[in-house]
């Protein structure tokens, strides 16, 4: 929303006021979901109001929200395209450690925005300022998941929440 903001401004300036009617509405990034797992790193560092604040504070709001002990069959799913490789082992033992925190956070474009927010999967070089620059210690341990796109986000928002979750 800041962009489109920014170019109202800049068309309103340049050209008038009456600039301001002539920008497609299509313009303005769509409101989007995304799915967010709070890992058991996380959930040991206690950082999970943390990571939920930075996630408000850039805007974005939690629509759905819990609690869940995951089990191999779920993780079996959700990471389906993982199951073949042999660290598939280590991500059952890390992700059945602790329960975890899933979330599906609601706002303008949320899949690039989250994305962004978290920073690269392996920890280790994730620039400061990201959640996992600054809380993860590997690729492994890396304190969340996100959505890697729209697709997948429609996808493992449906797998993790029903309808009657999602506010």
């Amino acid at each position: 929303m800041k962009h489109y903001r920014c170019i109202l401004a800049l068309a309103a300036l340049t050209f008038g006021s009456k600039a301001i009617a002539a920008v497609p509405q299509t313009m303005e990034r769509a409101s989007q979901r995304t799915l967010v797992i709070i890992k058991p790193d996380a959930m040991e560092q206690r950082l999970a109001g943390l990571i939920l604040a930075r996630l408000e504070g850039e805007g974005l709001s939690p629509v759905a929200a819990k609690m869940v002990q995951l089990d191999e069959s779920t993780l079996r799913k959700h990471y389906a395209h993982l199951v073949g490789k042999p660290f598939f082992g280590d991500i059952v033992s890390y992700m059945t450690s602790t329960p975890v925190m899933v979330l599906a956070v609601e706002g303008d474009d949320a899949v690039a925005h989250v994305r962004e927010m978290i920073g690269p999967t392996d920890s280790s070089i994730a620039p400061k300022g990201t959640i996992r620059g600054d809380f993860g210690s590997d690729k492994s341990r890396n304190v969340i998941h996100a959505s890697e796109d729209a697709a997948a986000a429609d996808a493992e928002i449906a797998f993790f929440f029903n309808s009657s979750e999602i506010f």
